[in-house]
C-alpha cells in the first residue's frame, strides 16, 4: 500500500525529468529531480512503494528513457494513468517500471489516497475511499519482464539458459 501523487492530462516527459538533467543516466541523480517542473516537493517526500496517478497521455514528448528511470528510481511501485503515451509505456517496460491504464481510477483517486494493486488481477483498490476499479492486467510476458526488472536482465537470463 502506498499513497497517490495525483497529475493530470498531458505530463510529458520534459517535467517528468526536465532536460536540464539529462547529463547523467545515473538513476538516484534522476531521482533527486523526478517531477521537479510539476510538483517541486515530489522527490523530497515520495517513498518507496508510492503511487503516482494521471490523466490522459502520460509520458508524451520526447522518447527518452530518462524519465520512466527517474520515476523508478525514486521509489514510485507503479504509475496508473487513463492512458500512456506509447513510446513512455514502452520504455516502463522495458525497465520494468509497473504501470496500469485505467480510467476510472484515474479519475476516481485523489491526491494523497492510499491504494494497493494486484497485477495479476488488475485490481486497484482505494483502501482510503474503500473503492476498487478494475485495469486489464499486463500479460504474464510481461509481468515475468518487469519482474526481471526490464528487458535486458530478461534477455540475460534467456542468454544464460541457453549457453
Amino acid at each position: 500500500m502506498g499513497l497517490v501523487y495525483k497529475y493530470g492530462d498531458n505530463v510529458d516527459t520534459d517535467v517528468i525529468i526536465p532536460a536540464r538533467y539529462l547529463n547523467t543516466s545515473d538513476p538516484e541523480e534522476l531521482a533527486k529531480h523526478c517531477m521537479e517542473d510539476i510538483d517541486a516537493k515530489f522527490a523530497g517526500s515520495v517513498n518507496n512503494g508510492d503511487f503516482i496517478v494521471a490523466d490522459k497521455n502520460f509520458g508524451c514528448g520526447s522518447s527518452r528513457e530518462h524519465a520512466p528511470i527517474a520515476i523508478k528510481a525514486s521509489g514510485v511501485r507503479c504509475v496508473i494513468a487513463a492512458s500512456f503515451a506509447r513510446i513512455f509505456f514502452r520504455n516502463c517496460i522495458n525497465i520494468g517500471l509497473p504501470i496500469m491504464e485505467c480510467p476510472e481510477a484515474a479519475e476516481k483517486i485523489e491526491a494523497g489516497d492510499e491504494i494497493e494493486v494486484n497485477f495479476d488481477t488488475g485490481v486497484i483498490t482505494n483502501q482510503t475511499k474503500n473503492e476498487t476499479y478494475q485495469s486489464q492486467p499486463l500479460p504474464p510476458f510481461l509481468q515475468n519482464l518487469i519482474a526481471q526488472d526490464g528487458l535486458v536482465n530478461y534477455t540475460k537470463s534467456k542468454l544464460g539458459e541457453n549457453a
